[in-house]
This record gives C-alpha cells, sequence and structure tokens, in this order.
C-alpha cells in the first residue's frame, strides 16, 4: 500500500511544502510533539526555509516526507545526535489521517533505519506520547525498546513522553 507513495529527502525549496505539513501535523496531534502550533506559527518563512538549507548541508540531519501525487502525506526527521554521532534521534513524525493504516509511518521509518545504518550509527532513539498507542506499536514491531522513565512532554503538559531505543547490530 506504500507503494502509491515516494519517501524523498526534503530540499531547501521544498520549505513551503514543509511549513504545510508541520503546521497541519501540530494541529492534528498537539499532544504528539513537544513543539506547539502557535511556536510553530510564529516562525516567519525565512525560518522554515533556513531549517531546510540547513539540513541540505549539515551532513547530519534528513529531513523526510512520504508523497503521493504531489502531496505530501507524511514527515520524519533524523537527525545525528549533537552529543553521540552513533546515534539518531527522529523528530516530527507524522502521517496525515487520511494516508493512516496504509504504510507510510513504516517506509518513512524504514528510510530513516536505511539512513541511519548508511551513517554507521549504532542505535536510533526517539520519544513518544505514551497515550499513542498505535504509534508505539509502530516503533515496537520496528524493534524499539522504552529506555527510562515517562517525563512530561512539556512544561504543564498532563501527556507523558517515553523515550525508545532501537540497536543497530554492527556492520549493518
Amino acid at each position: 500500500m506504500a507503494d502509491a507513495y515516494v519517501i524523498r529527502r526534503l530540499q531547501p525549496h521544498d520549505w513551503q511544502a514543509y511549513r504545510a505539513i508541520r503546521l497541519r501535523a501540530l494541529e492534528d496531534a498537539p499532544d504528539a510533539f513537544c513543539a506547539t502550533l502557535a511556536e510553530a506559527q510564529a516562525w516567519d518563512s525565512g525560518e522554515w526555509a533556513a531549517r531546510l538549507e540547513r539540513a541540505a548541508v549539515s551532513g547530519i540531519d534528513c529531513p523526510l516526507a512520504a508523497e503521493q501525487d504531489g502531496a505530501l502525506a507524511g514527515l520524519l526527521w533524523a537527525k545525528v545526535d549533537a552529543d553521540d554521532p552513533h546515534c539518531v534521534n527522529l523528530f516530527q513524525v507524522w502521517v496525515a489521517p487520511e494516508d493512516r493504516g496504509r504504510g507510510v509511518a513504516s517506509a518513512l521509518l524504514d528510510e530513516a533505519l536505511a539512513w541511519a545504518r548508511a551513517r554507521g550509527a549504532r542505535a536510533v532513539q526517539l520519544g513518544v506520547n505514551r497515550a499513542n498507542t498505535n504509534v508505539v506499536r509502530l516503533y515496537e514491531r520496528a524493534g524499539f525498546e522504552a529506555i527510562g522513565a515517562p517525563r512530561p512532554m512539556r512544561m504543564g503538559s498532563p501527556n507523558l513522553e517515553q523515550q525508545m531505543r532501537l540497536l543497530l547490530a554492527a556492520g549493518e
């Protein structure tokens, strides 16, 4: 089913599509992210463009999108950890409601894991809202395990974020 979707890296010229899907994600699932819709709406166009420009040259960022018929249906941002070059963090994972259940999240995750392996990463980690059981199961099926105690998603939030990690086999 995900075959109809193309998973690709976002490029600097994609900033408007990136902005649109990120704002849609924050509006649709405000409890899934540490950032808020209001914070993201406050960024000017230059900030959105600069994020993808930095990613294109950083060598440590991999912003991915699932695209179908020219429209973005999902998002995932992979980034090498600032303190551990052998660890990749996943952020901003979201799939449009009309595209859920079609393998889009799995396809995005597979592409991010392939990127991490190609970089020689030994681990991939992320934080997930524990209340989002479908997403937690997606990560568990991929081999991620919970690490540490859950913590509030952000100041004042009743939602708990669970850190999860996938250890990658040496030589993958």
